[in-house]
């Protein structure tokens, strides 16, 4: 019985979950920092299982989501040394959007008809995997460069947490967040970027300097981000409650603790930089890609964001891009830790071309796909090695984030996280209501009172796992 529900909740959350759940990646059919939209529609010859041969060649079909500017195009580009080698092989990507991309794989996954190979967001492959429609792919593991070959943080997502150690997907790409700083405001503030980010109450005390400074007679706020309407609310504050030592699911993965003192109190600091003046008010009306946006305008001293701001910067704003730094997540009294998102590929069981497909995934897998492949989507490789490359030492921005990697955390991998996020987001959306001063004069214990009643209505989810 608790089975069927949870299979019901996973089959009835629908677009607010898909483009939450999958690691906020960049957003459908966009350049970075683009607000998603549900404009990429899916052509149907990838909607079925086949075995279909064109001459001799063995189709594999594939559904992606809108990774990149032209995702299609971009992915066969990148697929060209592969068809070389493999002429016996012809991929056939699908591109969907992320506003429907979870109707379709939920449907997918309980019909038996989907394609060779899909793409999931972290927190979607144990929603699929529970519904038995992935194949494990942990024998073929190996191919793919083992488990030593990936970032470490990428691994736990591509299990089912606490129900064994079959791994259901190998990681394609990582989302991720650091910071964002003006070099010239730093300065003017008497802000040293090397060892005033370390910690929550040094990048306080830093952004309480940086508040004041006037660029060009203008004061810069110190601090953009964005509030409620938001695609990534859970993701901003995830980075915070971990630092505080809070978590989102206790270790028995049925009792949400989304409300323990820790987690409040990471809510609280973070929260709490706005009411404080450290964080622009204005902004938090704002989604990421307007943020983001008005950051590359000159409109904040600091942001948090993806990699894929580097090459937004480097392409619409090269004089701007010189003055701009990065640093990795600030580190709270528990320790330091970073959102770790993303996507994966996963096979589905009912595909008639498993070998064909494990082929095409070991080839994305390589140092020299994955390297390429994020030069196109803006995101981070999965693999350790694309770290020692040229990607990293010809842009002094992505050292940050490969610094980060040792700190990065993943979601809990479990079937009833995907529903959950609907209520984490409105939980966390009321939290910036209450900083905005909508539910009257802003009131600590209201917000408690907010996280009080989001673990109520998660536990309700994650005691059906």
């Amino acid at each position: 019985m608790k089975k069927k529900l949870l299979l019901s909740l996973l089959a009835t959350t629908v677009a607010a979950t898909s483009l939450i759940g999958c690691g906020g990646n960049k957003p459908a059919n966009s350049t970075p920092g683009d607000k998603p939209e549900a404009t990429v529609s899916a052509s149907p010859e990838g909607d079925k299982p086949t075995d279909t041969e064109s001459g001799e060649k063995t189709i594999v079909t594939m559904w992606i989501m809108p990774n990149s500017g032209e995702p299609d195009k971009d992915l066969m580009e990148i697929l060209k040394p592969f068809h070389e080698a493999n002429p016996d092989i012809e991929v056939q990507p699908t591109v969907l959007d992320w506003g429907s991309a979870w109707t379709k794989l939920t449907t997918a996954a309980t019909s038996g008809e989907g394609p060779d190979i899909t793409q999931l967001g972290t927190t979607q492959i144990a929603a699929i995997a529970a519904m038995d429609a992935l194949e494990d792919l942990t024998p073929v593991y190996d191919r793919f460069g083992g488990e030593a070959a990936f970032v470490e943080a990428t691994l736990p997502t591509t299990q089912i947490l606490g129900a064994g150690a079959e791994r259901y997907a190998a990681p394609w790409f990582i989302d991720t967040r650091a910071l964002f700083y003006r070099k010239d405001i730093c300065e003017a503030a008497g802000v040293d970027p090397t060892k005033d980010f370390e910690t929550w109450d040094s990048f306080k005390a830093a952004l309480a300097k940086m508040k004041d400074v006037e660029i060009d007679g203008v004061k810069v706020p110190a601090l953009g981000m964005p509030g409620k309407n938001d695609w990534n609310v859970i993701h901003n504050y995830a980075p915070w409650i971990w630092g505080a030592g809070g978590d989102f699911i206790a270790e028995d993965n049925k009792t949400s603790i989304i409300n323990s003192d820790q987690a409040f109190a990471g809510v609280k600091f973070y929260s709490e930089l706005a009411s404080e003046g450290l964080m622009s008010m204005p902004a938090l009306e704002k989604n990421s890609a307007e943020i983001e946006a008005l950051f590359n305008a000159g409109e904040f001293a600091t942001i948090f964001s993806g990699a894929y701001e580097i090459a937004t910067l480097r392409r619409e704003q090269p004089e701007l891009a010189e003055k701009i730094g990065t640093a990795s997540f600030p580190a709270g009294p528990e320790g330091k830790y970073a959102f770790f998102g993303g996507s994966a590929l996963s096979v589905f069981k009912s595909s008639k071309n498993k070998e064909a497909a494990y082929k095409v995934i070991e080839f994305l897998m390589t140092t020299d796909a994955q390297v390429a492949y994020q030069e196109k989507c803006g995101n981070l490789p999965t693999v350790n090695a694309a770290y020692e490359t040229d990607f990293v030492a010809n842009e002094e921005m992505r050292a940050a984030f490969k610094e980060q990697l040792q700190y990065g955390k993943a979601y809990p991998s479990v079937a009833g996280w995907g529903p959950s996020e609907t209520l984490l987001q409105k939980g966390l959306s009321n939290v910036w209501d209450n900083i905005m001063g909508v539910f009257g004069t802003y009131d600590p214990a209201k917000t408690k009172e907010f996280l009080d009643q989001t673990a109520n209505e998660c536990t309700t989810i994650y005691s059906q796992q």
